[in-house]
């Protein structure tokens, strides 16, 4: 991260920035005493940033309450996150296929320092809505999809990884002892696949397979959600891993190649 010694640095937009970065799932309108309470900014900054990320069209501001939540721009720069990222468009057409395939669940996240990020979901009629928005950033090594992201890596800094990586308990199963941990991760390097029950939810079974790069490294990994009421992990394996490295396997060959994108005006 760059730092003020930077002299590239600007201390002001890192700042609005953190303003921003505080709006999450469970903050999802502020007013201007949260605000200054999640960033620890004084009230002064506080408000002209916030101020300023409104007329800018940022924020939105509700007149009454004087709250601020995010505007429709941050949809804007979405957009135009999906455009820059090959993966997105060269991925969505076989998660399609897959989705419809297995009738259940899947999804594609990415790597985002040590932690993955939906980029594209694709829920069944069972998903619950939190597990519908893309975005969402979770630990990469409390997932399926980050562990068998990691496996990929060199065996030493997937050590090194174990041992520093951000740590958080989703249920009362969520793995958290690092051992464990790295035997986990251990065995997705050797499998080629990781798989987890109840991490995130409980009574959830979670498949995942690595889309590998030209480097043999994944940044991108497809996961596949079900219940463990309908599959137990023998049928999970049975059923759902082949589709789900079929999948990947076919798309990581496209990822050797130059980015194409239709710029059809009115798309």
């Amino acid at each position: 991260m760059q730092t003020k010694q930077n002299t590239l640095y600007v201390g002001s937009l890192a700042k609005g920035l953190k303003l921003l970065r505080a709006f999450d799932d469970q903050h999802t309108d502020l007013s201007l005493t949260d605000l200054m309470e999640r960033t620890g900014l004084d009230k002064s900054a506080t408000q002209r940033l916030a101020n300023t990320l409104h007329v800018e069209g940022m924020l939105d501001k509700d007149p009454v309450t004087k709250r601020y939540r995010p505007s429709h721009a941050w949809l804007e720069l979405a957009f135009a996150y999906y455009w820059a990222d090959p993966v997105v468009g060269r991925t969505l057409p076989k998660l399609i296929e897959l989705s419809q395939q297995l009738g259940e669940t899947v999804n594609l996240a990415e790597m985002s320092g040590d932690h993955i990020i939906y980029v594209n979901r694709l829920p069944c009629k069972r998903t619950h809505f939190a597990a519908t928005v893309i975005g969402r950033r979770l630990p990469a090594l409390m997932t399926t999809s980050g562990r068998v992201m990691i496996a990929t890596y060199p065996e030493e800094e997937r050590k090194r990884i174990v041992e520093t990586w951000t740590l958080r308990a989703f249920t009362p199963h969520t793995l958290l002892d690092r051992e464990a941990l790295g035997r986990a991760v251990e065995q997705a390097a050797t499998d080629g696949y990781a798989v987890a029950a109840s991490q995130m939810i409980i009574g959830e079974l979670a498949i995942a397979a690595p889309i590998i790069g030209p480097d043999g490294r994944s940044s991108a990994a497809i996961q596949c959600s079900v219940s463990s009421h309908h599959y137990d992990e023998d049928r999970l394996l049975k059923e759902i891993l082949p589709a789900l490295r079929d999948t990947a396997n076919s798309i990581s060959p496209a990822m050797r190649q130059p980015a194409v994108r239709d710029f059809t005006p009115g798309l």
